[in-house]
């Protein structure tokens, strides 16, 4: 495993989202990270219930916002080496992606998840 310092450009994954940022501290097993870019937009739904609809709170899962920080596991955090996308350009791009991913299927969980990205969407970008 790599190790990190304070300064380092990282991609980092949290929950079911994936964020480029500056690793701001080593906290023993974690890094403390501040979002730069978002890399993968979180997944909506219930994370314990995976493409499930019926009898399960459909949470919606907003990503990360700019300059937020978050405590990552050292495990999921790995080298960035490109330039860092603006973060309002990625996450267009990373809403855009999660919802071509899920217009590939026509399924119970595929409608109500674009359902909250579109509302999300809303809040993102009005």
């Amino acid at each position: 495993m790599t190790e990190f310092k304070p300064g380092d450009i990282v991609k980092a994954h949290y929950k079911s989202g994936e964020y480029i940022g500056e690793l701001i501290k080593d906290k023993g097993n974690m890094y403390l990270v501040q979002v730069q870019a978002v890399a993968k937009h979180p997944m909506q739904g219930d994370l314990h219930n995976p493409g499930e609809t019926d009898n399960v709170f459909f949470h919606q899962r907003k990503a990360l916002s700019y300059q937020e920080k978050m405590n990552v596991d050292k495990q999921a955090v790995h080298a960035y080496e490109e330039p860092v996308p603006e973060y309002e350009t990625s996450l267009k791009e990373a809403v855009d992606k999660l919802k071509q991913k899920l217009n590939r299927r026509d399924t119970d969980f595929n409608r109500h998840a674009l359902s909250q990205l579109e509302s999300l969407e809303t809040q993102y970008f009005s």
